[in-house]
């Protein structure tokens, strides 16, 4: 696995050095490689699908333009994770969040779910992952990041240190205090769920 992560972090690097030399084609395949999970992300973030759309595109045309200033000291996903976080901060301290829950719904979407053998657990689970959601969304900016780059991005500590510009001690003190919040937030959203064995 880490092996194909250095193939990728290498490729990366030849794409980025094409693109500076004006090869456009370099540029897409970063654009290729990304935007789905730079997409998801910022859905998980934001809770709603427009918003994540635009701040995708605009994470690259900014990657596009400040591409001189990637030093390689960080990955190029983490470096552009980096734009398309602090892009989101931006956009949700310009627009507080004033749509309903259901609103909020219908933006963010279904989960991808894995095959359920009936319709009912396919709206339990559907339902779960929207009560996810607006447990997300009631957190405050930090937490929710460090819970989308951990547990459903599933990047490591170092990552979310380098995405975060933070010690690896504060992201995970971070964490344990944004997890501790979100099962607050689900307390209060799934009261008996949460107290059964």
């Amino acid at each position: 696995m880490s092996g194909a992560a250095n193939n990728t972090t290498t490729d990366d690097e030849r794409l980025v050095q094409a693109a500076l030399g004006g090869d456009k084609e370099a540029f897409g395949c970063l654009v290729e490689r990304y935007q789905d999970r730079v997409f998801n992300m910022l859905v998980r973030l934001l809770g709603n699908r427009d918003d994540a759309r635009d701040l995708v595109q605009d994470a690259f045309v900014q990657a596009f333009v400040k591409l001189d200033s990637f030093r390689g000291d960080a990955k190029f996903y983490t470096w552009l994770y980096r734009i398309a976080m602090n892009l989101a901060l931006s956009h949700r301290r310009r627009r507080r969040p004033t749509e309903s829950l259901d609103a909020s719904k219908e933006n963010v979407g279904e989960e991808p779910m894995a095959q359920q053998p009936t319709a009912a657990q396919d709206m339990i689970e559907c339902e779960r992952a929207e009560q996810l959601q607006q447990a997300l969304l009631n957190l405050n900016e930090m937490s929710r990041q460090i819970l989308v780059l951990r547990e459903l991005e599933c990047y490591s500590y170092e990552a979310i240190s380098e995405i975060l510009e933070l010690p690896v001690g504060t992201v995970r003190s971070r964490l344990f205090r944004a997890r501790m919040q979100l099962k607050e937030q689900l307390q209060t959203i799934l009261p008996d769920e949460m107290t059964k064995p």
